[in-house]
């Protein structure tokens, strides 16, 4: 359940803290039997699924979806995952997942990835596999639905089941891949939220199981381990094989049959674990000192979790305590948003936890010398909602709330995507829930929520705050003077306090419904072959409309506004990262919250982004409540609110988060790869600690007010409406706005450029561990519109460089888990863009990176690349787009300025069979211009301790 006005950059920024870490987030099940959970259920599963199972035990699930049409989803689920690990194997469990890609009976090693690539499948965002707690899941979506895909889809999944070779000598090649993973996933953040996730399931399984295993296990375990484990816990009672999309069912389930019916377990099944026993805690205080992370305080509580099957008691006791905690966590995000807040941004919530407990919790993100005053806060809180509850007009805007929510999935349910559903088909099993469908999920809420109270939902709420707890828990860089007994001081302190009843807050009106009289068209034109509208009133407002079917009842709409970065000054920095407080800081009538409440049965977003070439808002909404998201667009640009204390927010997150941007190589890069590809320009570097504090409310009203107030605006609107309605509704809101500028093409753009190549690399260093680097080589090439030939073999030469750098650098030599390219061409700035290619691994790789990076641009500028080799790197790339063209997201992205540069709208037309153009020969022309060693400016990020 999420708040339905979403300022989405704003939120993600702010919201770094979640209620347990990202990777526990899978239940652990017992999901070995071979029924579905409805057959001890009175929930009904969506009956648009085919469920099935084999007579070997292996469990199915067919389903019929055609958005996008031609395309279909596999998700392989195995039943088991690191709490199976016997003592020696820890780690095993993901090692296996990564030899699946390794060779089996059938397909020999070095093939499967390959074989996946000519059919249109990109390594990672098509073809991927994760490991949990409880289970491993390999995922397929396939770009077609032709009988041969379909069929190697299937084939690879069995070979998976059971016919893997485990191979020592790739078995041994693959070590290194999975050590550079572990050293990419040891951040301040995972180690912290391991912290915490140990602390709150003490004496269960879980803390002893982290998925990706012990070190020196990984490094020296002999193959056999791995080909037990396998043999073990790969076994058709603990698989589930899930099929979505523009398929036939029937015939669907006879291939299953037909791939699947002879796979036989090896072996007796085995003994599940034990599980353990959750500790028993009363009241605790405890400090988890991570450094390089930000400062969080929570409070939580445990119980055994409830392990009964999902029906529909179940789901109503859960509901029930959602809604109160609801409660509470608006409760505590609007004091975040005020003036003074004692913390930077807070959360509340309930989970069921890899089925070892139930936890209630609460964190709140503060400055690293705020952390008692946050304390106090959030502890106050809790105990005012505990003892006084919460208001009617509170819950019911909560369930109002929760309704327009589930309306909007039940309207759009008919085209949700295959991916989508395959995904929460996977989750459910996880889960081991009853696989409801939207408008199920629809008919449970209003039977649930028809006559609840406020008394009932505060019954609830008293008993989610007991059992073990409350547990508090500090995490903090460095640990406090007088550590745990600091923390249990400032807790006892805040007890001390006697709190009242909360005074409620009285309803808010949406009141920008009306800014003058509807604008003029004075302009319209048909562009028939994209369908597409272009409008411009009289008040110099321009409008751009593409209806489209692809996602029911989804609308998404664009305003870009002047130029953006372009339009700064480019010799001094200005606080252009200070964006997410624009929307966080409402407009003069309401502020942000006040917004919430108004627009509480309406689904929008906001969102306030600063681009290259404009200033942006975007927001997401559905079809009938198109009208209130052009209004509230309106309202922040036409009466914009910037205030001081949202501005202090972000400015406090940023400075509570640089620590862990210097903590390993990634974050270093992710924080200064924008200014260091722009030599420097102050336009797109991140500031330092100095800068950040020493920036005002002032400057960062002084930065956004002119640019928004007077820029020229031009709104791009795509989604299920009509193209009448959206000239209508953006008539009455952005055209009746005052006159403002006509676009116009600027040749102003500054001194953009991509740096020049050096011999020396540019040297960076991060704060972690002495074993992690990174390191990054690019070239120029240029923009994108003013050749769009060479944009397309820009596209395929960098994916094959790509390829041959994995092949060798981490499939051969296990150097790096982490190795990607991309070709980056400006659709903005003339002249500008690169190629660039990405590692991360022991800095005493580095050089062999730089070598072979060498080897493979002499050899394309040398040799020819062969067909194969052609059609593995182009075929993902058409396939992709072809998908993302049936995303509205690939529409409002394409089309915005569209009418100033009728360039975009020839890539959108060639943007297929440009690639069907390129040549073999065009590859090694390309690289004899562009891929020039001597030519390639290089950096890389050391470790400080050995620099």
């Amino acid at each position: 359940m999420s708040h339905k006005l979403e300022c989405s950059a704003a939120w993600r920024f702010l919201a770094t803290v979640a209620l347990v870490a990202s990777f526990a987030s899978s239940a652990y099940a017992d999901t070995s039997s071979t029924s579905w959970p409805q057959t001890q259920s009175d929930l009904q599963a969506d009956t648009n699924v085919h469920f099935g199972t084999l007579a070997n035990g292996m469990r199915f699930a067919i389903m019929r979806n055609a958005t996008p049409p031609g395309q279909a989803a596999i998700r392989f689920r195995i039943g088991s995952g690191s709490l199976e690990e016997n003592d020696n194997q820890q780690g095993l469990a993901h090692f296996l997942e990564h030899m699946a890609f390794k060779g089996s009976t059938h397909v020999a090693e070095g093939e499967i990835i390959r074989i996946l690539q000519r059919k249109g499948l990109a390594f990672g965002p098509d073809t991927n596999a994760h490991t949990s707690y409880d289970e491993t899941v390999y995922a397929l979506d396939l770009p077609e639905v032709d009988a041969d895909t379909v069929s190697t889809g299937l084939m690879l999944m069995r070979e998976t089941a059971s016919e893997l070779t485990l191979d020592a000598g790739a078995f041994d090649r693959e070590r290194g891949v999975i050590l550079s993973e572990e050293r990419l996933r040891d951040t301040p953040q995972h180690r912290a939220g391991l912290g915490i996730m140990n602390s709150l399931l003490a004496g269960r399984r879980a803390t002893i199981r982290v998925p990706i295993g012990k070190t020196d296990i990984i490094s020296n375990a002999p193959v056999d381990l791995v080909r037990d484990y396998y043999r073990a816990n790969y076994r058709p009672d603990r698989a589930t094989l899930m099929v979505v999309g523009d398929i036939d069912p029937a015939a669907m389930e006879a291939q299953i049959r037909q791939h699947f019916g002879d796979w036989k377990a090896v072996g007796p099944t085995p003994t599940k674990p034990d599980l353990g026993t959750l500790e028993t805690k009363g009241e605790s205080a405890d400090v988890l000192a991570v450094p390089g992370g930000m400062t969080s305080i929570q409070i939580a509580w445990t119980r055994p979790n409830d392990a009964a099957p999902d029906t529909f008691a179940k789901r109503r006791t859960q509901l029930i305590e959602d809604l109160g905690l609801l409660v509470l966590k608006r409760r505590v995000s609007t004091i975040a948003s005020k003036a003074d807040a004692p913390f930077i941004s807070a959360v509340a919530g309930s989970q069921d936890l890899l089925d070892s407990a139930h936890i209630v919790l609460i964190v709140a993100n503060s400055e690293p010398d705020k952390w008692q005053a946050a304390l106090a806060s959030i502890d106050q809180e809790q105990r005012r909602i505990q003892q006084f509850g919460v208001a009617q007009a509170e819950l019911d805007r909560e369930i109002l709330e929760y309704r327009s929510f589930l309306q909007a999935a039940a309207a759009g349910a008919a085209t949700r995507t295959t991916t989508d559903i395959a995904s929460m088909l996977a989750s459910s099993v996880d889960d081991n829930q009853v696989f409801t469908s939207p408008a199920e999920d629809l008919s449970l809420f209003e039977t649930i929520t028809k006559g609840v109270t406020a008394a009932e939902v505060n019954q609830a709420l008293r008993h989610a705050f007991s059992g073990n707890g409350p547990q508090v828990v500090l995490q903090t860089a460095q640990s406090p003077q007088g550590g745990a007994d600091a923390v249990r001081q400032a807790y006892d302190a805040s007890k001390a306090i006697t709190v009242s009843a909360s005074s409620g807050a009285a309803d808010v009106a949406w009141s920008y419904t009306h800014f003058g009289e509807p604008g003029a068209v004075v302009e319209r034109r048909a562009v028939d072959d994209l369908g597409v509208t272009m409008v411009r009133f009289s008040n110099g407002v321009r409008l751009t409309v593409k209806p489209t079917k692809l996602r029911a009842n989804e609308v998404l709409v664009r305003e870009d506004i002047g130029r953006g970065r372009l339009d700064l000054p480019q010799d001094r920095p200005t606080p252009i990262w200070a964006s997410p407080a624009v929307a966080l800081s409402g407009v003069k009538a309401m502020d942000y919250q006040d917004i919430q409440k108004a627009l509480t049965t309406n689904i929008v977003g906001i969102d306030f982004s600063v681009g290259d070439s404009s200033f942006s808002f975007d927001g997401r909404t559905r079809t009938e409540d198109l009208a209130t998201q052009l209004q509230l667009m309106t309202a922040y640009t036409a009466d914009p609110a910037y205030r001081p204390e949202a501005f202090k927010r972000v400015q406090q997150a940023y400075l509570s988060g640089l620590d862990q941007y210097q903590a390993t190589p990634g974050g270093v890069v992710s924080r200064d790869f924008g200014g260091l590809v722009h030599s420097g320009d102050p336009r797109w570097t991140f500031p330092d600690r100095a800068a950040l504090s020493a920036a005002k409310p002032d400057d960062f009203e002084a930065q956004f007010r002119p640019m928004v107030s007077n820029g020229p605006i031009d709104i791009t609107i795509v989604g299920d409406f009509t193209v009448d309605d959206a000239i209508r509704m953006t008539a009455e809101t952005f055209g009746a706005l005052p006159q403002r500028p006509e676009a116009a093409p600027s040749k102003d753009w500054g001194d953009v450029r991509f740096p020049a190549a050096n011999k020396t690399p540019v040297l960076l260093t991060h704060s972690g561990r002495a074993d992690n680097a990174a390191a990054a080589f690019g070239a120029p090439i240029g923009d994108l519109l003013s050749d769009l030939p060479r944009s397309f073999t820009a596209n395929i030469a960098t994916q094959i460089f790509q390829n041959r750098l994995i092949d060798q650098f981490r499939i051969a030599e296990g150097a790096s888990y982490v190795l990607e390219g991309d070709a980056n061409l400006s659709r903005e700035i003339p002249g500008y863009g690169y190629a660039f290619f990405y590692v991360e691994t022991e800095p005493a790789k580095i050089g062999r990176f730089y070598a072979l990076a060498d080897d493979i641009a002499n050899d394309l500028r040398s040799h020819d690349v062969s067909p194969d080799e052609f059609a593995r790197a182009r075929e993902p790339i058409i396939e992709t787009l072809k998908h993302q063209r049936q995303s509205n997201e690939y529409w409002i992205e394409s089309l915005r300025g569209s009418q100033m540069d009728p360039r975009r709208l020839e890539r959108i037309r060639d943007s297929l069979s440009g690639y069907d153009k390129v040549t073999v020969g065009d590859i090694r022309a390309f690289a004899g211009t562009y891929f020039i060693p001597e030519n390639f400016w290089k950096f890389e990020v050391l470790p400080a301790a050995v620099r």
